[in-house]
């Protein structure tokens, strides 16, 4: 068990103490952690899943002036919802925030239940997201196991465990279990904080700030480079894309809302079609729509990457007249307003950013 092949997971036992003094020191100040309601974690988390702290900042706090509790989110309109989540993208975290929100408000009057297992049956609510609203709201002592924390672990122990797997995730869930002191929220944010500011996942760790350098097996073996091991992740499908500002004579843009389920379900989308379409194949498709092109002019190529597939767009401007079939015309300022816009189609150079 202690070699260091298989992790020397013993070694655990010993962070507490240094970890924490570190943390009480150097925390950085983050909005949701001045006043850790409940629900103020639980927004945060859910953001924090898919994106990084500081281009999560500005978003938590317009979100939490719009929608300051339960109640406001649960019967928020889906649309101001995804208006708001405007940028942050994987937008089933916004949906299943809602759908979580209205369950709370049915089923535990409006607040969010005190009880791991109680949170873990709500919408986009994982064995990560409960432990740490269980832990940092209420104080329960309920592991926190994220990336970073299967980073930190796996040096610390010198483990060659793929972080990716389920085994290894639960395995250090039952470990730090064992180990957290009587301020189970402030040690699980400590473990999160040193793997995004210290421990760091890409480049060289910053082993000489690191509070736990005394104890670190990657450290004293020199595997930082090689730690943590984790299988490489599928290629991602590319998939051609044509998108098609189309702008009528009063300068409104055409949109369209996407299906229901599936990738950015239910968001507004300019026009856009399969393939890589020329100027003649552009006015043709128009025309399919019943609108008249009057002019075809190219933008800028665009690319955006979701987690499965990635999107390589070519852009069209076309100047149109007629009413279109299947389509609403959004002026600027309502496109701003009230229409939530992926940002996959916020391309530079194209519409909305030139107005």
């Amino acid at each position: 068990m202690t070699a260091p092949r298989d992790g020397a997971w013993y070694l655990l036992e010993q962070i507490p103490g240094p970890l924490l003094d570190w943390y009480h020191r150097s925390a950085r100040v983050l909005p949701w952690r001045s006043h850790p309601t409940p629900y103020r974690v639980w927004i945060s988390e859910i953001m924090l899943q898919q994106t990084r702290v500081e281009a999560a900042k500005p978003y938590y706090l317009r979100f939490l002036e719009a929608l300051p509790d339960v109640p406001a989110l649960a019967a928020c309109p889906e649309d101001t919802l995804l208006k708001l989540w405007e940028g942050l993208g994987y937008y089933s975290r916004a949906r299943n925030l809602q759908k979580a929100a209205r369950l709370v408000m049915e089923r535990h009057g409006g607040e969010l239940p005190a009880s791991f297992q109680a949170l873990r049956a709500l919408p986009g609510v994982g064995d990560y997201t409960a432990g740490a609203i269980a832990s940092i709201a209420f104080g329960l002592p309920c592991p926190a196991v994220d990336g970073n924390v299967l980073r930190v672990t796996s040096r610390v122990t010198a483990s060659y465990e793929d972080i990716g797997g389920a085994k290894i995730k639960v395995q250090v869930g039952d470990l730090i279990r064992k180990i957290l002191p009587p301020q189970p929220g402030d040690f699980n944010q400590a473990l999160m904080e040193l793997g995004a500011c210290v421990c760091l996942p890409n480049g060289e760790p910053l082993c000489g700030d690191c509070p736990l350098g005394d104890i670190c097996q990657a450290k004293k073996l020199g595997l930082q480079g090689e730690l943590p091991v984790k299988a490489p992740k599928k290629a991602r499908r590319v998939q051609q894309l044509t998108v098609l500002l189309l702008r009528d004579e009063k300068g409104r843009l055409a949109l369209r809302r996407r299906p229901a389920a599936g990738l950015l379900a239910g968001m507004w989308e300019p026009v856009n079609l399969p393939g890589r379409l020329t100027s003649e194949e552009v006015a043709a498709a128009v025309a399919g729509m019943g609108l008249t092109p009057l002019e075809v002019a190219p933008l800028p190529s665009g690319r955006h990457v979701f987690t499965h597939v990635e999107w390589e767009m070519t852009a069209w401007a076309v100047r149109v007249t007629g009413a279109g079939a299947g389509v609403v015309w959004a002026a600027p300022g309502e496109l701003e307003v009230g229409y939530p816009l992926p940002s996959a189609f916020r391309q530079a150079g194209w519409w909305p950013s030139e107005g």
